[in-house]
């Protein structure tokens, strides 16, 4: 699909979203401890952490895909946004963001959930993570099939961050 993607921001746990795939930030070693990670591990089942392990360990900058468990969306997909190291680079949240939307092609994923990429190792600032998602997102627009996106995030001022940078895009997405 070529055009804009509708993008819509959402304070709350991406687990209980009912989408095609959910992207959470993930450590090279893809154990899911942290964040929306571990809330997904949490609702979706260990099943999603082994399957995701089992593929590792990965380089950040890039991302794997696993089941989505027991979860309303038939796919995890795992992004490497930082290192261990928890150093802040751009490049790499942009290539994360970029491996986890190759996915969207051949899975024909057509509604995603991103959660802040980068904030939870605090490398990132929320606004400083969601200028960098919102930009890859609009660029990837015209060869992704991918139609809408929640951005979820269950802190009012990831939420708020992420409401922001769509609105200064003014990429013609919806805040809701």
């Amino acid at each position: 699909m070529a055009g804009p993607i509708e993008i819509d921001v959402w304070q709350g746990d991406i687990a209980e979203l009912e989408v095609d795939g959910i992207v959470v930030a993930a450590s090279e070693s893809l154990f899911m401890t942290v964040g929306a990670a571990a809330s997904v591990k949490r609702h979706g089942g260990d099943e999603i952490e082994r399957a995701a392990v089992d593929q590792g360990p990965i380089a950040p900058g890039t991302a794997i895909v696993t089941t989505g468990g027991k979860l309303p969306a038939m796919y995890v997909i795992h992004a490497v946004a930082v290192g261990h190291d928890r150093v802040a680079d751009a490049h790499i949240l942009e290539s994360a963001v970029r491996s986890a939307l190759a996915f969207a092609e051949p899975l024909q994923l057509k509604r995603l959930a991103i959660a802040p990429l980068g904030v939870e190792t605090g490398a990132f600032t929320a606004e400083e993570s969601a200028e960098v998602l919102i930009r890859v997102l609009a660029e990837a627009a015209a060869s992704t099939p991918v139609e809408s996106i929640v951005l979820a995030a269950v802190h009012a001022s990831e939420a708020r961050a992420m409401g922001e940078a769509v609105r200064a895009a003014d990429a013609g997405a919806s805040v809701a």
